[in-house]
């Protein structure tokens, strides 16, 4: 007996012999047929499938088939942790002379804006944010409603690196790759950009990340991105723009970042990652004193 597919259960496609986990996010008809509408579990992709070629993943087949993401997550940021932290070690080292003056310093990484259209996603990424200490502020929002919000987003939270993404996928059916109406979300994430760069021109001022899985990766550079998603056209883990926005935020204002250094510990790497050559955005003061009692 098949077991019933409801609303946020966590299903597989048949016909791609279950290789991601999705979770329901929408039912409805479409031309007589019952038709779901997908979220990723691991990747930022939405897809359609016809509800019978769904079957429903039980607890123990979602950890399983998870298991390798969680190793894989595990693996990068392991190695994100050191970068972060020889890159503190230098800095430190440049600050005190090669460490002849005793001195404290401190350090103020840039802040970000995340604006998802994901809010489980958008929790997986914040956590991730806490963990290795980039202050950030996440926001909940749909993809089309991005370009009519983001210039108010701006104004209140002045971020020194914008992360734009959520959801996105091309549809072979609606056009070729090359045409941005082929794509789910592409379209609303470069207008996106485009509100962004009204506000923030200088490409070094406001460092942007925008794109999510399959995106279309020319558009979203060309109206302003520093950083997009999708070169290949392929899907991209939940957690890659975190590593990208993070390695900026912790890299100093005089230094420029070279893209495969931002990329080589990302999950995806450079088919699903791309972007152009940035300042950047922390900055070292000192001295460090901790504050007296009176």
């Amino acid at each position: 007996m098949t077991m019933a597919i409801n609303m946020m259960d966590v299903v597989g496609r048949k016909s791609y012999h279950c290789d991601i986990l999705f979770r329901v996010i929408d039912l409805r008809e479409e031309a007589g047929r019952k038709m779901a509408i997908l979220y990723g579990e691991d990747f930022r992709l939405i897809a359609d499938a016809p509800y019978d070629d769904l079957i429903k993943m039980n607890p123990s087949e979602q950890r399983k088939k998870s298991q390798q993401f969680r190793s894989m997550e595990e693996q990068s940021f392991e190695l994100f942790r050191q970068d972060v932290s020889l890159l503190k070690e230098k800095q430190e080292y440049d600050a005190s002379d090669g460490y002849s003056k005793d001195i404290g310093i401190f350090q103020v990484p840039g802040k970000v804006l995340h604006i998802d259209g994901d809010p489980s996603y958008l929790k997986k990424c914040l956590l991730l944010y806490e963990k290795v200490g980039v202050p950030v502020y996440g926001v909940h929002c749909n993809e089309k409603e991005m370009p009519l919000k983001i210039g108010q987003l701006i104004d209140y939270y002045r971020p020194d690196i914008l992360v734009i993404t959520g959801h996105d996928s091309y549809s072979k059916s609606k056009g070729k790759m090359s045409d941005i109406h082929a794509y789910r979300h592409s379209l609303h994430f470069m207008q996106t950009v485009l509100e962004a760069r009204k506000k923030v021109p200088h490409l070094d001022q406001l460092v942007i990340f925008a794109g999510a899985c399959q995106s279309h990766f020319e558009s979203l550079i060309q109206a302003g991105a520093n950083f997009a998603s999708s070169p290949s056209r392929v899907n991209i883990h939940a957690l890659d723009p975190v590593y990208i926005v993070a390695k900026i935020s912790f890299t100093p204002f005089m230094e420029r970042i070279n893209v495969w250094d931002v990329l080589r510990n990302t999950l995806t790497g450079e088919k699903g990652l791309g972007g152009i050559e940035t300042k950047g955005v922390l900055r070292t003061g000192m001295p460090y004193k901790l504050p007296l009692d009176d």
